[in-house]
């Protein structure tokens, strides 16, 4: 380890005592994954010490290089170098290790803990969302500094990624590598822990590809690194290799570290035995002994190695300083782009904005997909940081700005490619788009969105759950939303996917009524901020006459009143997205009939739920008979009918015809709405 240039007998006894502190911090609690933080103790060392560019007394540095453990549950490889680098992970942390409420959760948590860049677990996502890491840097250097020479920006800077042989067989992984390669993104780097061990035993059960020719074939930079003869990480070649990696700026690189898990443990390493379990004391201690340590000690940390790794602090000082004068220089050369850049990092949108958002003429039908793309552009107009596209869908879901360019490395052939374009192609990987949507917005300067069928929101639910549980601005946007889709049939016309969507919490559904609605809640979702998805429309929908109905602005509320009773309200109809037009065409004809009849629009249950019960109740009232109109299944809308309520759903899969066909024969029709209506009323 001498051979590397600076290294020491304290960084050695530094990687000897992360070792320990995997095992003891596994032990302590009876539950974890020693192995792999044991083994990649040297290498994450490495990184932290000598590769990465950070400032531990500031985790958000804008110059900061960004670091994702993505094997999460080797959590402690990254809280063990949170604790040398002073982020305020302290040894009192390492022992609370999976405990209620510590800094050291099973598996790394986004705004939990200082220096954690994303939520990780799921294996797969950390590879997939660091491309979105990758991306959101290149379009972001594009919008403030896109002629700087090549590494002279304050805004270049590397994102790092280990992975592990789970991560790489998970499909999210290739999908995103896939297009890592395509989009040539040299500032995106992975060491991939190979040690062949996966809960099930040798990885070879299941797990025999090439993967370094796979890599190869999507266009990566591949190396490779042997382990040492006795099993140990070749720190020398590793470090060699990371050099190469970052000097490649034209495609991403990965690096094939094989490795042996749980190295030295005399029995249990290059077991499963060791990757999700404590070692025991007996294996501990003669683990110890084996890096010379004493077995009767545990969280051992001598004050010179500690006072050792603490000085990481002094060199990401060194680095700050040297960042911030090349930032101050940027500065005084680009006020305008300085003053974005302020608006940018507060998280405010331009004065006047929404002033540029459409107001859609009442009685011109527009599918609300259509509505979306108007809003879009013109939200594109007055925020040069908002971009996105669709998983091969773009010219179905509205979702190409137009004049945008396509973000595609210079060196592509296809035509309007831009390196800083504003319209993502992700391809038709619809998971991988919802993890690089989420990792441009983790990356936190700009706002994106992706598109696709709402029935191919199945594919994308995990990374719509990270982002949930991140509470981070990724926006989806989901058309042809209902068996509305028509003649592709069963396979595309999503029955289920509201009810699945809306059980995600802390995450807005959004089905707009009309492309009023649209861009009112367009509106809404940049300034609250939070996590949310669009459901959309093929079909042309009516645009209601806010003359004579409710003021669209109610759309904040998550459910308003859009068209009253003419007297104290009998019948309440909720109603969402195209299903509002039958909602009102219904009130009509019981109104008739004499049956004093509301009609509720209820584009966002979500925040209609964070109304208070006063505003709730004043909008669907409980001494009225409640009635729901949606195409999807039931499940969901018993709690806003109430048990005696009337609830008009879909509780089986669609069929290939025409929309209106399909609608009448499925019952959404005034006739079958008036008639459950009027039984109820008896």
């Amino acid at each position: 380890m001498t051979q590397i240039t600076g290294w020491t007998a304290l960084d050695d006894r530094a990687v000897t005592y992360a070792r320990a502190l995997a095992m003891d911090s596994v032990q302590k609690v009876g539950n974890g994954h020693p192995g792999t933080a044991m083994t990649l103790a040297p290498v994450a060392y490495n990184l932290f010490q000598r590769h990465l560019i950070h400032d531990p007394s500031d985790p958000h540095w804008l110059g900061r290089d960004r670091f994702i453990l993505s094997c999460g549950h080797s959590s402690l490889t990254l809280y063990t170098q949170l604790f040398f680098s002073g982020y305020g992970v302290e040894m009192e942390d390492m022992k609370s290790f999976r405990t209620w409420d510590s800094l050291t959760p099973g598996h790394p948590e986004f705004g939990h803990t200082a220096g954690v860049e994303m939520t990780t677990g799921p294996l797969g996502a950390g590879v997939a969302t660091a491309v979105g890491f990758a991306m959101a840097a290149r379009y972001e250097r594009g919008l403030l500094d896109p002629n700087a020479p090549a590494g002279q920006s304050p805004f270049d800077h590397s994102i790092w990624v280990i992975c592990s042989d789970g991560d790489l067989q998970e499909g999210v992984s290739g999908e995103a590598s896939s297009l890592a390669g395509t989009q040539e993104l040299g500032n995106l780097n992975l060491i991939y822990d190979d040690n062949r061990i996966s809960i099930e035993g040798d990885t070879h059960v299941s797990f025999t590809e090439d993967v370094a020719a796979r890599y190869r074939a999507y266009g990566w930079h591949v190396q490779e690194v042997a382990a040492l003869s006795d099993g140990n990480i070749d720190l020398v070649a590793l470090d060699a290799a990371m050099v190469k990696a970052k000097a490649e700026t034209s495609k991403p690189s990965i690096i094939r570290m094989h490795s042996v898990i749980a190295w030295p443990a005399p029995k249990l390493r290059g077991t499963a035995k060791s990757h999700g379990s404590a070692l025991g004391d007996e294996e501990i201690a003669a683990t110890k002994k084996e890096l010379g340590l004493n077995p009767e000690e545990s969280f051992a940390m001598p004050d010179d190695v500690f006072a050792h790794v603490r000085a990481v602090k002094t060199r990401g000082a060194a680095l700050r300083k040297e960042w911030d004068e090349k930032f101050s220089k940027w500065q005084s050369s680009n006020p305008e782009k300085a003053t974005l850049l302020k608006r940018l990092t507060s998280r405010e949108l331009p004065q006047g904005w929404e002033g540029s958002i459409p107001v859609f003429e009442a009685g011109k039908d527009l599918a609300t997909r259509s509505a979306s793309g108007h809003v879009i552009n013109a939200i594109a107009k007055v925020l040069p940081e908002f971009w996105g596209g669709s998983s091969d869908l773009a010219d179905s879901n509205m979702t190409t700005i137009e004049g945008g360019k396509s973000f595609l490395p210079a060196t592509s052939e296809m035509k309007n490619a831009d390196p800083y374009g504003r319209i993502i192609h992700f391809g038709i990987r619809e998971h991988a788009m919802g993890s690089i949507i989420n990792g441009i917005a983790l990356h936190g300067l700009s706002r994106s969105f992706g598109g696709t069928f709402a029935v191919f929101s199945d594919y994308m639910r995990p990374s719509v759950r990270l982002a949930a549980i991140m509470d981070i601005p990724s926006t989806f946007v989901w058309t042809h939303d209902s068996i509305g889709v028509g003649e592709d049939g069963p396979t595309h016309q999503p029955i289920e996917h509201f009810a699945a969507l809306r059980a995600i919490p802390n995450f807005a559904v959004i089905r707009p009524a009309d492309a009023n609605e649209v861009a009112e809640a367009w509106k809404a979702v940049l300034k609250r901020n939070k996590p949310a998805g669009f459901l959309l429309s093929r079909q042309n929908l009516r645009t209601v006459d806010r003359t004579t109905h409710g003021a669209v602005s109610g759309v904040n509320q998550g459910a308003y009143i859009l068209k009253e009773a003419s007297g104290k309200p009998q019948v309440t109809i909720i109603a969402t997205g195209s299903e509002i037009p039958l909602a009102l065409d219904s009130q009509i004809a019981l109104e008739a009939q004499g049956v004093s009849t509301r009609v509720v629009s209820a584009p966002c249950l979500e925040w209609f739920n964070e109304e208070p019960k006063s505003y709730q109740e004043s909008v669907i009232p409980k001494d009225s008979l409640r009635v729901s109109i949606e195409s999807g299944i039931a499940l969901g809308w018993r709690e806003y009918v109430g048990d005696s309520g009337v609830i008009i759903s879909l509780d089986r899969y669609g069929a290939s015809a025409a929309a209106p066909k399909l609608f009448a024969e499925f019952g959404f029709t005034v006739e079958r709405v008036v008639g459950d209506i009027q039984k109820a009323l008896g």
